[in-house]
């Protein structure tokens, strides 16, 4: 097996609790901040969806230049949630085929001449796009039991869901 078909096994697992997370998502309260410097819920959304875009950006590209950026405006669950897949279908499609060798290679984020870091694409797949994807879920389950929405279930229950995935899921899971 691959590094690319291993993070695939890995990411798909997580893209089945992210899915989750986003469709527990409020959009009559996008507006909430849990404290003044917080991003705002529906923000923080859009950010946990687009995240799964990092892995095309990291497997195919060399760098990732934030200049021109422009976050995506979604009005809607229905669009987030496609939103979402269109972007994990791309990132399969990447992590499916890249060759070991690639994830060796530097690569870098930039914010136009600005170079904000240069490292190995295995250390950027991970960190950057795995860890960081996780870490901001866990922002919204915040955001959700502060609003009191059902937070769902990630790798045990939580208290509003016993809908765990179980490891023995796992297969059936990579296979859909």
């Amino acid at each position: 097996m691959t590094i690319g078909q291993e993070f695939l096994k890995e990411l798909v697992l997580e893209s089945v609790v992210t899915r989750r997370y986003l469709e527990s998502v409020p959009f009559d309260k996008l507006d909430f901040k849990p404290a003044e410097k917080s991003e705002a819920l529906g923000r923080l959304a859009i950010h946990v969806a687009e995240i799964t875009a990092w892995w095309s950006a990291c497997i195919d590209n060399d760098h990732l230049d934030f200049i021109d950026f422009k976050p995506a405006v979604i009005e809607s669950k229905e669009a987030l949630l496609s939103y979402f897949d269109t972007l994990l279908a791309q990132a399969k499609k990447s992590l499916s085929t890249v060759p070991d060798e690639e994830f060796g290679k530097d690569w870098s984020m930039k914010y136009g001449e600005e170079l904000l870091f240069t490292l190995p694409k295995k250390q950027v797949a991970r960190v950057f796009c795995m860890n960081h994807l996780i870490h901001h879920r866990a922002q919204l389950g915040v955001y959700f039991r502060l609003l009191n929405i059902p937070v769902p279930a990630v790798y045990g229950p939580s208290a509003d869901d016993e809908n765990v995935i179980l490891i023995n899921d796992f297969n059936t899971i990579i296979s859909e």
